[in-house]
């Protein structure tokens, strides 16, 4: 019953804009941090982004602050990443999540997050 659906990932080229989607049901949305992840071939999972309960706090991975900004619309259950300037290094799997952990300070941390999507491909050309 639990969904977390992202959409918007295509091919582009370096520089291009991305607005990444994760629109999601069945869980309490406003009570979950949420959190962007992705996963290029051959490499491990990384944290991108996250954003608190209420939208007002965000923290960013070094290697997209910046260029990145992610933001929620708990009145649709909906997360969203803004990507901006992208670079080819940015190519990969971005997965949305979303977490019941209280401590904002453990965002990054992948293990906190119960419920994610399947994913949504990314692909920067140069």
């Amino acid at each position: 019953q639990v969904q977390l659906v992202e959409s918007g990932g295509r091919l582009v080229q370096a520089g291009d804009s991305l607005r990444l989607s994760c629109e999601t049901s069945g869980f309490s949305f406003r009570r979950h941090v949420m959190g962007w992840f992705r996963q290029a071939p051959g490499k491990e999972r990384e944290f991108v982004a996250a954003v608190d309960w209420g939208g007002g706090q965000t923290h960013y991975a070094d290697s997209v602050k910046g260029r990145f900004t992610i933001f929620r619309d708990n009145a649709k259950n909906t997360a969203y990443l803004q990507m901006n300037s992208l670079k080819p290094d940015d190519t990969a799997t971005y997965f949305c999540a979303a977490s019941y952990e209280s401590n904002w300070a453990a965002m990054m941390i992948s293990r906190v997050y119960s419920y994610w999507g399947q994913g949504t491909q990314v692909s920067v050309s140069s």
